[in-house]
């Protein structure tokens, strides 16, 4: 069992989708591996796009209990420090409601119920009795995880779990169930302090800018060392939506990048034991996606699968768009680069 979390401390970076890329490229290459995804972002975006029909999440949510991982969340709230026998309300099969997804991709849904969820969690993690209350509450979505490894029998297992940007609790919980951390950026400046405001969060380990490293006081990163609470390793960069220039990245583009490498590169001289490939400095697993806002739309408003996107002309709300043969290459190039990563 492997399972990797999609996190950056910014929005906006392409994360849904790149989870999206990973989770149906994946189950598709991998025929005999069950592959989960877990949404633990209150838009749920993952779920939409991989639903497709405007109907089904709502039905999911609708039903008694809710076929989401907010269903799941108040299983547990009902029983806080007791695991569930049976999981399996919570878990779907997207390719019921889109054919064209794989039959081995699964997927515990999204919900906008976490948001309010998240304060009823986080006191149960308060509470004095047992004094191990934390600890076990942080555990609820790698129970899930455990859960859902038994489900699966003899076949292998792949987890995605799509975070928020923040840093609530539904994400702490997301976080340490994984073992792995895969971190979408931008080449801009806010990515490069997120990047830094990621590894003050969830390692504790200060940047020496003070705005940054008032975020390593925070209680997460001390009371998971103390209690024993394994959190994941940093993984993989994806630097998405790289504007090319004749095939090569933007000057522009090349120089933040740069800045961001660098800044990674020394937090791996300093500590390696949060990375996957200590041997490895970060900057020489950075997964370069150029930006094809064309194929994305498509992608995510269709429900479609890179591995069945085709060049030519689609129409999207009305309007026609145009996919050419090689950017589409070369998109499908890096993408494939980047889901090998898993």
């Amino acid at each position: 069992m492997t399972a990797y979390a999609f996190w950056n401390n910014k929005g906006g970076v392409g994360k849904s989708f790149l989870c999206f890329v990973a989770a149906t490229e994946y189950a598709h290459a991998h025929p005999g591996v069950d592959v989960y995804v877990i949404d633990l972002c209150p838009q749920a975006d993952i779920s939409e796009t991989l639903l497709v029909k405007s109907h089904a999440l709502s039905d999911l949510i609708g039903e008694n209990p809710r076929r989401t991982v907010a269903g799941y969340l108040e299983a547990r709230l009902n029983s806080p420090f007791q695991s569930l026998s049976d999981v399996s309300p919570f878990v779907m099969r997207p390719k019921d409601y889109n054919s064209k997804l794989p039959t081995n991709l699964l997927l515990v849904c999204g919900d906008n119920l976490l948001e309010i969820l998240s304060e009823a969690i986080r006191q149960t993690s308060q509470l004095a009795i047992p004094v191990d209350a934390w600890k076990q509450v942080l555990s609820w979505i790698r129970d899930l995880t455990v859960s859902l490894r038994l489900t699966s029998g003899n076949r292998d297992t792949l987890f995605i779990l799509d975070c928020n940007p923040s840093f609530a609790i539904y994400t702490q919980l997301a976080l340490v169930a994984a073992e792995n951390v895969v971190v979408p950026f931008t080449a801009d400046d806010s990515s490069r302090r997120a990047l830094e405001n990621v590894v003050a969060l969830l390692y504790g380990y200060p940047s020496g800018d003070p705005k940054i490293d008032a975020y390593a006081r925070i209680n997460f990163a001390k009371r998971a060392k103390s209690e024993g609470v394994v959190t994941p390793k940093l993984h993989a960069f994806a630097n998405n939506r790289v504007t090319l220039y004749q095939g090569n990245a933007s000057s522009a583009f090349e120089a933040v990048s740069k800045t961001i490498k660098e800044t990674l590169d020394q937090l791996h001289e300093n500590h390696r034991q949060v990375f996957t490939t200590p041997k490895e400095k970060p900057s020489e697993r950075f997964v370069e996606i150029p930006d094809y806002h064309s194929a994305c739309v498509i992608m995510t408003k269709k429900g479609i699968p890179l591995y069945n996107l085709r060049p030519g002309q689609k129409e999207i709300e009305g309007e026609r768009v145009q996919l050419n043969p090689d950017p589409l290459d070369r998109y499908r190039s890096a993408l494939a680069t980047f889901v090998d990563c898993l």
